[in-house]
């Protein structure tokens, strides 16, 4: 594997999904480009800047060790992705022919968040000659088939943790919680006899 591609409907989606799973490839000499297509700006916290999440996902791939030049942001309005299937495949198409991605990270099809569902529909279409995996969101999949599993180190964790943590205008998440973060990863590792792992499923798999 060369080049991976997380599609992040929005900023912050592709570190939960995959956070450690991103710093493993990055580490083991994977050239890991993130694309998300919307800031949510509409749905940003009063108290912060609209544009907070566009400052906030810059940190947060950084510290994953993404390279800042494979960080790719689009400006979607949050919730309207299904108006825009049309556009959002355009761009899909463009990246395949510019990064070549030999795996693509993508929500679950089955994902009920409107925005997270039309970045997986389209993401099959735009990639089904390339190997798929979706990432877990437990709090928009009502069923998720643990297929794959990645096996995380302390410091794989330990720096998705770190990640999240540069998103302050969402720590107010349940999710976001450091505990839920290493419990998940907790059970994912002990579905596989390991201390951590980041779970997928399977959409395609071609080697």
């Amino acid at each position: 594997m060369e080049r991976a591609l997380v599609l992040a409907p929005h900023t912050d989606d592709g570190e939960f999904g995959c956070g450690g799973t991103i710093n493993k490839l990055v580490n083991e000499g994977v050239e890991v480009y993130y694309v998300a297509f919307s800031a949510c700006e509409q749905s940003v916290l009063p108290q912060f800047p609209s544009d907070i999440l566009i400052t906030e996902v810059k940190a947060a791939t950084n510290v994953l060790g993404i390279k800042p030049q494979n960080l790719i942001l689009k400006d979607y309005e949050v919730r309207t992705f299904n108006y825009r299937r049309q556009d959002i495949l355009d761009d899909m198409i463009k990246l395949r022919s510019e990064i070549n991605p030999d795996i693509i990270f993508m929500p679950a099809l089955t994902d009920i968040h409107q925005d997270h569902k039309t970045v997986a529909e389209e993401g099959l279409r735009a990639f089904k000659f390339r190997s798929i995996l979706s990432y877990e969101m437990p709090w928009n999949n009502i069923s998720f088939q643990t297929a794959c599993f990645y096996k995380l180190s302390d410091e794989n964790i330990d720096i998705k943790i770190e990640a999240l943590k540069q998103y302050q205008s969402q720590a107010h998440r349940p999710y976001s919680s450091e505990h839920f973060i290493k419990s998940l990863a907790t059970v994912r590792g002990t579905q596989i006899s390991t201390k951590y792992a980041e779970t997928f499923e399977v959409v395609r798999w071609i080697h």
